[in-house]
């Protein structure tokens, strides 16, 4: 048995490498990106939304590769949930960056947890920034 798994070696390396890269990366790019986020966005009930139309070709690109950075930390947060990382934060933040139908409405359902709401605003405290509002 111990022979097989030795076989797979190269693998368990590059799975320990990947999550402590992981790891670190998270640990300096969340909270960066939480404190970007405006203290009041989630105070309103419901936020217009923005069409595409009258958008320039660069600009659509730009939002295109928003949305794919987004869906990335999604990824990258739901492998978070079973390697070292900040799993639950990491896909709150991919879904800020993402532009999709209801989005605003799933943003403030996550973030009212009072877990969520807590562990952001910890976060802000610590980069001297003000705690975020979420109307009730």
């Amino acid at each position: 048995m111990l022979e097989s798994l030795l076989e797979f070696k190269f693998i368990f390396v590059g799975l320990a490498w990947g999550s402590l890269t992981l790891f670190v990366v998270s640990l300096a790019v969340i909270p960066w990106l939480v404190t970007k986020i405006p203290a009041d966005y989630f105070h309103a009930e419901y936020r217009m939304s923005k069409t595409s139309n009258g958008r320039s070709v660069p600009i659509q690109l730009l939002l295109g590769l928003k949305n794919l950075f987004g869906f990335l930390l999604i990824l990258l947060g739901l492998v978070m949930l079973v390697l070292p990382g900040q799993g639950i934060l990491t896909i709150v933040i991919g879904l800020f960056l993402m532009n999709f139908p209801g989005k605003y409405k799933l943003e403030r359902a996550l973030v009212s947890k009072p877990k969520v709401l807590n562990s952001l605003n910890w976060i802000r405290a610590k980069a001297q920034k003000p705690p975020l509002v979420v109307a009730p």
